[in-house]
C-alpha cells in the first residue's frame, strides 16, 4: 500500500457561471520514499488536489472520492484529527511565501510555533529548534535573524523559512506547490538543491506541483500530467519525458524543446465549460471525430483514443 493514495477525487465549486469541476476523477499514488510531480499549465486544477490533501479547501467545495494517507481516509476525519496530521505528518510549502508568513510576528516565532504546537515543549526549546532549522536551510546568522520580520528577508530567504516550517516536525509527506516560481533562476537552483538534500536527510516523500518541467525532471522519480481537471498520463518520469504518449504531454515537452519555444495553440478550457469528448481535442492537431464525441478512459496510464 502506498503512503498516499488518491482514488477518484472529485472537487466541484458552485458559481454563478456554473459548476467549476476543478478535479474530475483524479487518482494518484505516492509510496514511502518516492517523489511525484504533478505537471500541467496554470488553471488545470493542480493546486486543488494539494489543498484537498491538506483539507484546506473553501467551505463551499463539494468533494468526493478518497484520499488515503497511511490507510486513513483524510476526507472522513474530524477537524481535530486532521490538525494532528497537518504539519506533523503532512506539510506543505506554498507558492508565494510572502503571503503565507505573518508580517507582525518574527520569523523565529513563526518557525518555533510549529514546533511548540505539536511537541508540547517550552518556548526556549522551540526557539532553539527554530535557530537549528534556520541554520539547516542555509539562513546566515540564524540567532540574529530569528528576531527579524518577514519583510526583512528576500524572496529566496522567505522560501527557506517556509521550508524550515514545513520540515520542522520531519513529516512523512511534503507537498511543494510551485516552490520556485517567484524566484530568479539562480535562487531557484539553490532552493531545488536545498530541498533535495533535506528530503534525503529527513527521508520524506515529495509531492511536487509545478508547470516547470525542468524542475520536475530535477526533483522527481514519477510524474502525472494534468489537463482540465483530469490526469491524462502518468508513469516513471524518465519514461514519460522520453517517450510521451498523450498529445498534451508531447505538446508540453515540445514547448521547451532545444530548437526554441513552441507555445501550445489555444488555452486551457474554462472548468465551467468543458468540451465534450477529449478535453484536449480543441487544441490537438491529431484529433479525430471520436475525440470530439467520446471522453477517453485511462488505459495503460494514458487517457487518449489515438494511443495504441
Amino acid at each position: 500500500m502506498g503512503l498516499l493514495q488518491i482514488n477518484n477525487l472529485h472537487v466541484n465549486f458552485p458559481t454563478k457561471a456554473g459548476v467549476v469541476r476543478a478535479s474530475d476523477g483524479v487518482s494518484l499514488e505516492i509510496k514511502q520514499g518516492e517523489s511525484l510531480a504533478l505537471v500541467g499549465e496554470s488553471g488545470c486544477g493542480k493546486t486543488i488536489v494539494a489543498l484537498s490533501i491538506m483539507r484546506l479547501l473553501p467551505e463551499d467545495a463539494r468533494i468526493s472520492g478518497e484520499i488515503r494517507f497511511e490507510g486513513k481516509n483524510l476526507l472522513s476525519l474530524g477537524k481535530e484529527e486532521i490538525r494532528e496530521i497537518r504539519g506533523r505528518e503532512i506539510a506543505m510549502i506554498f507558492e508565494q511565501p510572502a503571503t503565507c508568513l505573518n508580517p507582525v510576528f518574527t520569523v523565529g516565532d513563526q518557525i518555533s510555533e510549529a514546533v511548540r504546537v505539536h511537541n508540547n515543549c517550552s518556548r526556549k526549546e522551540s526557539k532553539e529548534r527554530a535557530i537549528e532549522l534556520m541554520e539547516m536551510v542555509g539562513i546566515p546568522s540564524p540567532q540574529k535573524r530569528c528576531g527579524q520580520y518577514p519583510h526583512e528577508f528576500s524572496g529566496g530567504m522567505q522560501q527557506r523559512v517556509m521550508i524550515a516550517i514545513a520540515l520542522a516536525l520531519s513529516p512523512s509527506l511534503l507537498i511543494a506547490d510551485e516552490p520556485t516560481t517567484s524566484l530568479d533562476v539562480t535562487i531557484q537552483a539553490q532552493i531545488m538543491e536545498l530541498l533535495k538534500d533535506l528530503i534525503a536527510k529527513f527521508k520524506t516523500s515529495l509531492f511536487l506541483i509545478t508547470h516547470n518541467l525542468g524542475v520536475a525532471a530535477e526533483m522527481c522519480d514519477n510524474v502525472a500530467v494534468m489537463y482540465a481537471g483530469e490526469i491524462v498520463e502518468r508513469g516513471r518520469l524518465s519514461e514519460v519525458f522520453e517517450y510521451p504518449r498523450h498529445p498534451y504531454t508531447k505538446a508540453l515537452l515540445g514547448a521547451i524543446s532545444n530548437d526554441g519555444l513552441r507555445p501550445i495553440k489555444g488555452s486551457v478550457p474554462e472548468l465551467t465549460r468543458l468540451p465534450n469528448g477529449c478535453r484536449f481535442h480543441p487544441r490537438c492537431p491529431q484529433a479525430e471525430n471520436v475525440c470530439r464525441k467520446v471522453r477517453p478512459e485511462m488505459r495503460f496510464k494514458v487517457r487518449c483514443h489515438l494511443w495504441d
